[in-house]
C-alpha cells in the first residue's frame, strides 16, 4: 500500500500543484481545505505525512498541529508546514508545536518533493 500524504490548504492552485507532485512521486494523496476537515481526515485514516498550511478557515495550522501532537495515537505522523508566514517567530512557533519541517511559500516544488521523500522513505 502506498504511503499517504494529507494536503491541508485552502488555496485551490496550491492544492492542485501539491496533489500532482505527491502523486507523481508515487504517494497517495488526500485533501482537506480547512483545519476541521484536516482533523476529521486524520481521525478517519491516519496519513503518513501532512502538508499543512497555517492560515486557513475554522482552525489554523498551528491549532491543527497542536491537536495532532496532543493525541498519542497520532504522534507518529510527520508534519511539514507550508506557509506564507516566513518570519523567524512563526518558524519557531511551528517547531515548538511539533512540526517536522517548515517551508515558506512560494516554495520550490523540488524542495517539497525531496522533503516528502526524506520523511517517508527509509534511509539507504
Amino acid at each position: 500500500m502506498a504511503r499517504s500524504v494529507l494536503i491541508v490548504d485552502d488555496e485551490p492552485n496550491i492544492v492542485i500543484s501539491l496533489e500532482f507532485l505527491v502523486r507523481q512521486a508515487g504517494y497517495e494523496s488526500r485533501i482537506a481545505r480547512d483545519g476541521d476537515a484536516a482533523l476529521a481526515a486524520v481521525a478517519e485514516r491516519l496519513p503518513d505525512l501532512i502538508l499543512l498550511d497555517v492560515m486557513m478557515p475554522k482552525r489554523d495550522g498551528y491549532d491543527v498541529c497542536q491537536t495532532i501532537r496532543a493525541n498519542p495515537a497520532w504522534a507518529g505522523v510527520r508534519i511539514i508546514m507550508l506557509t506564507a508566514r516566513g518570519r523567524e517567530i512563526d518558524r519557531e512557533k511551528g517547531f515548538a508545536l511539533g512540526v517536522d519541517d517548515y517551508v515558506t511559500k512560494p516554495f520550490s516544488t523540488r524542495e517539497v518533493v525531496e522533503l516528502i521523500k526524506h520523511y517517508l522513505e527509509p534511509a539507504p
